[in-house]
C-alpha cells in the first residue's frame, strides 16, 4: 500500500496517473491567517476550486480575530462548509443590523463574536454538513451528511440532523480513552504507515501493539 505523500497538493492518483484535481491537501492549496490545518487533511468537491479557503469558510475574512483550526487526517466532503465567528451579528441590542461593517475605520475591529471553531483529527465531515461558529468537534467525530454542528460534540460521537445529535459512540468510553492516549495522528508517518492494516480493522486493543 501507497502511504500518502504530505507535500502534495493532489494527493489521489488515478489508474491513468494523473492527479485527481478535486481532491486536495488544505494546507498545501491554503496560505490564508485565519486558518491552521494539520498534514493529511483533505477536502473534496466536484467542481474545479480556485480558493480553497474561501469555498469552505466564506466568512473567514482573514482581518477578525478568530480561527478555524482542523486537525490531522480530516476528511471534509463536497458541499462543506464552515460558518465561522464573523458571519454572526450581535444580538444584544435594539437591532441586529451591522452598522459598522459599513464604517471603513471599524470593519476590521468590529466582531461581536470572537470564537474559534476547532475540529480535531480524524474527523469525517459528510457532505452538505455546515459547521456552526465556535463548533468544537472532538477527534474522530463522523458529521453525517447535512448536519448542521454547533456547541460541542465529544469523541468518537457520530451526529446527524439540524441541530447535530449525537445518535451513537463510535467506540465504548475505556476504548475512547485508549485512542485519546495513543494519539496515533501524531505518530510519524512511517509508524502510522505500518499501523494501516490494523487502523484499518475495529481492535482497538491490537492499535497499542503498534
Amino acid at each position: 500500500m501507497t502511504f500518502p505523500d504530505a507535500g502534495r497538493a493532489y494527493p489521489v492518483t488515478l489508474p491513468d496517473g494523473s492527479d485527481h484535481q478535486g481532491t486536495v491537501f488544505l494546507n498545501r492549496v491554503i496560505d490564508h491567517p485565519g486558518w491552521e490545518v494539520g498534514d493529511y487533511t483533505y477536502a473534496s468537491d466536484f467542481s474545479p476550486v480556485a480558493d480553497w479557503a474561501a469555498h469552505l469558510a466564506p466568512y473567514l475574512f482573514g482581518y477578525g480575530p478568530e480561527k478555524l483550526r482542523i486537525g490531522r487526517y480530516c476528511q471534509i466532503a463536497h458541499g462543506v462548509r464552515f460558518i465561522t465567528s464573523a458571519a454572526n451579528h450581535a444580538m444584544d441590542a435594539m437591532t441586529t443590523f451591522p452598522f459598522p461593517i459599513f464604517d471603513p475605520a471599524q470593519i476590521s475591529s468590529y466582531q461581536p463574536d470572537r470564537r474559534d471553531t476547532v475540529i480535531g483529527n480524524d474527523v469525517w465531515l459528510g457532505y452538505g454538513a455546515m459547521v456552526c461558529p465556535g463548533a468544537h468537534i472532538g477527534n474522530g467525530v463522523i458529521v453525517g451528511a447535512g448536519a448542521v454542528v454547533r456547541g460541542v460534540v465529544p469523541d468518537y460521537a457520530i451526529v446527524t440532523g439540524n441541530p447535530a445529535q449525537v445518535v451513537r459512540m463510535r467506540f465504548s468510553a475505556p476504548e475512547i480513552e485508549t485512542l485519546a492516549n495513543l494519539a496515533w495522528w501524531d505518530w510519524p508517518a512511517d509508524r502510522v504507515a505500518a499501523a494501516v492494516p490494523t487502523l484499518l480493522a475495529g481492535d482497538v486493543s491490537a492499535l497499542t501493539q503498534c
